[in-house]
This record gives structure tokens, C-alpha cells and sequence, in this order.
């Protein structure tokens, strides 16, 4: 099994995308998109942190991040979370390491 790295914003949609190549590019939608803002499922994507020091927000949304790919794309198996940050402007940039699940493509 091969693991991807996929980083907020840094995909373009592929609208032809398939196999693994689509299932990427639905863990980087889900991840770039805040809960309720989508008008015909506001059950999708996750709620992202705000105002809470950067300790608490890592775990927060390394936790809420994990749950929306695995209710919204359960192909991917998170692997791992990483952040880049930056405390005085209070912005985390999350890298998600997935696993595309054996039988699913």
C-alpha cells in the first residue's frame, strides 16, 4: 500500500480524476471545506478550530480532520497528521498522510 501526502489547497480539481487519484482529491476537498458551508449536505466536511491555543487547536483538528475523511471518504485510512504553524498569527496548515484501503479502487 502507498501512502499520500496531501496538503490544503495544494491540488487542482480533476474533474476526469479517478481510482486513486479522485479519492486524493476528495480527502483535499473535505479537508478545504468548513462544516456547513456546503448547501446541499451541511453534514459534510469538519469544523475547524478557532481561538484556542495551538496545542489544543493541533488536537482538535487533527481529531475532527481524521473523523470527516473517514465518514466522507472511507477509502483513505489516516495515517498521520502533521502541522506547519505559525504561533503568532495562530494559523496551523494541516498534511494529512493517508493509506488508500486494499479492495476499494
Amino acid at each position: 500500500m502507498t501512502e499520500h501526502e496531501i496538503t490544503v489547497g495544494a491540488m487542482k480539481v480533476n474533474f476526469a480524476a479517478d481510482g486513486v487519484e479522485a479519492i486524493l482529491q476528495n480527502v483535499s476537498m473535505i479537508m478545504g471545506t468548513p462544516k456547513f458551508s456546503c448547501p446541499l449536505d451541511r453534514k459534510f466536511a469538519w469544523i475547524p478550530d478557532i481561538d484556542s491555543p495551538l496545542p489544543i487547536a493541533r488536537a482538535r483538528t487533527a481529531a475532527r480532520l481524521t473523523e470527516a475523511i473517514h465518514t466522507n471518504e472511507p477509502r483513505a485510512e489516516v495515517i498521520s497528521i502533521k502541522f506547519d504553524e505559525n504561533g503568532l498569527e495562530g494559523l496551523l496548515k494541516p498534511h494529512v498522510k493517508v493509506r488508500i484501503r486494499d479492495g476499494t479502487i
